[in-house]
C-alpha cells in the first residue's frame, strides 16, 4: 500500500474570546513583548515562536511527520515551535481563538465556522490532506436504510466528520437533533472511546478519520457503509487544511511561510518514501497518544489518504454548504477565508483558491 499525492485540481463567546486576543496581542506589542515577539499592524520579521495545533491522526500526516522528523523545526530556523494536538476540531478553534495556538491544521467546517464566526481574523492559507474518512458499521448493517434506530459515533459535534455525517442520514431522508435524538442517535465522544464501544457492540457504528477506520474494521471487525471518497467527484476532497491567526500572518509572513515550505517537503518525503513514513508517524503517535498502531493498520490507513498542499476550495464550498444545512455552522460569506499568496510563491505558480481569496 502506498501514500498517494493528490493532484492538483465557531457565539458571544467565542467573540469575547477573540477580542481578549487581540487585546493582549496589542498589548504585549505595545510593550515590545508576546511569545510571536511581533505586532498586529506591520511586519516585524520571523515570529520568535509559533504555536501549532494539529491532529494526532494519520489525516494530519503531513504535521505529525513533518515534526516528529524535524523538517518544521529546521524550515522554520531560529523560530521556536511548539506544538499542541487535539482531537477535534472545535477544540481546536477555541484554542486559536483564545490565544493558545498561532496555527491550526483542521477540517473544512471548523475552519468555515472559525471564519465567520471570527469576521475573517483567520485565514486558510493551505491544504494538506484528501480522503481518509469513513462510516464503519456493525457486520449485518448493508444500507443506509438499515441505520433508522441505530447509535453512531463521531469525534465532536460541528466537526468534520460530524458534518459529514448528518449530510449523509439527511441524504438517506432521516432527522436527527443535536441532542442525540431522531431517527438516528448520533453520539459525539472521543476516538478511542468509539473504539471500545463499537468493539463491545454497544454502539452500531461511527463515521471516523483515519487511522480510526481502519481500527474500526481491523480491530473491531467493522465493515465500512461508505468510504466518504466515494460521496465527492473523482474522488477527491478537503479532509484537512491549515489555518492561521491573520494578525499573525501579518507581522511574521516569513515564519508562515516556512511552515508551509516544511509541510511541502514533509509531503514530498511522504510520498517518496511512505514506508519510512509510516514508521515515523507510527513511532509519533506512539508518543503523542502513548499507542502505535499494529502494522496492517497504519498501513491501511495511510493507503486512504492523499496528502496534498492544494486546499481544493471548490470542495470547500461544497463542505461550507453541508455545514449550513445542519444549522450547526450560520451560514455566511466565505470570501476572503483563503490566502493562498504565499503557498503559490512556496510552489511556483498559482493555485485555485475557487473565487474565495482575499479580494
Amino acid at each position: 500500500m502506498t501514500f498517494r499525492k493528490a493532484s492538483n485540481p465557531v457565539g458571544n463567546t467565542y467573540r469575547l474570546a477573540r477580542l481578549l486576543a487581540v487585546g493582549v496581542v496589542a498589548l504585549t506589542s505595545a510593550c515590545g513583548a508576546g511569545s510571536s515577539g511581533g505586532s498586529n499592524n506591520a511586519a516585524a520579521g520571523p515570529a520568535k515562536t509559533l504555536r501549532l495545533g494539529y491532529f494526532a491522526n494519520v489525516t494530519h500526516a503531513g504535521p505529525v511527520y513533518g515534526v516528529a522528523s524535524g523538517i518544521y523545526q529546521a524550515k522554520l530556523g531560529s523560530t521556536r515551535l511548539t506544538t499542541q494536538t487535539f482531537k477535534a476540531g472545535p477544540a481546536e478553534v477555541e484554542a486559536l481563538f483564545g490565544g493558545a495556538i498561532d496555527a491550526a491544521y483542521l477540517g473544512p467546517g471548523p475552519a468555515v465556522n472559525a471564519f465567520l464566526k471570527s469576521h475573517g481574523d483567520v485565514v486558510l492559507v493551505a491544504g494538506a490532506t484528501s480522503g481518509g474518512a469513513s462510516l464503519v458499521v456493525q457486520p449485518g448493517i448493508t444500507s443506509a436504510a438499515a441505520l433508522r434506530g441505530k447509535k453512531i459515533a463521531d469525534p465532536q459535534t460541528g466537526g468534520t466528520q460530524d458534518i459529514a455525517l448528518r449530510t449523509y442520514l439527511a441524504a438517506a431522508g432521516f432527522k436527527e437533533d443535536k441532542q442525540g435524538g431522531g431517527d438516528v442517535s448520533i453520539i459525539a465522544q472521543d476516538n478511542a472511546q468509539t473504539l471500545d464501544l463499537f468493539t463491545s457492540r454497544a454502539i452500531d457504528g461511527a463515521w471516523v478519520p483515519e487511522p480510526w477506520a481502519s481500527r474500526l474494521v481491523l480491530e473491531g471487525n467493522g465493515t465500512v457503509l461508505q468510504d466518504e471518497k466515494a460521496l465527492w467527484p473523482e474522488g477527491k476532497f478537503v479532509t484537512t487544511n491549515l489555518l492561521v491567526n491573520k494578525a499573525f500572518l501579518k507581522a511574521h509572513p516569513e515564519t508562515i511561510k516556512a511552515l508551509i515550505e516544511a509541510q511541502v517537503e514533509a509531503d514530498k518525503q511522504i510520498v517518496a518514501d511512505p514506508t519510512r513514513a509510516q514508521a515515523i508517524v507510527n513511532a509519533a503517535l506512539k508518543t503523542l497518544t502513548g499507542k502505535s498502531l499494529k502494522p496492517a493498520v497504519i498501513a491501511r490507513a495511510f493507503a486512504q489518504v492523499s496528502v496534498t498542499e492544494d486546499p481544493l476550495a471548490a470542495t470547500l464550498k461544497v463542505a461550507a454548504d453541508h455545514a449550513f444545512a445542519t444549522g450547526l455552522v450560520k451560514k455566511g460569506d466565505l470570501k476572503g477565508i483563503y490566502d493562498l499568496t504565499l503557498l503559490d510563491e512556496v510552489l511556483g505558480r498559482t493555485v485555485n483558491d475557487a473565487g474565495l481569496g482575499k479580494g
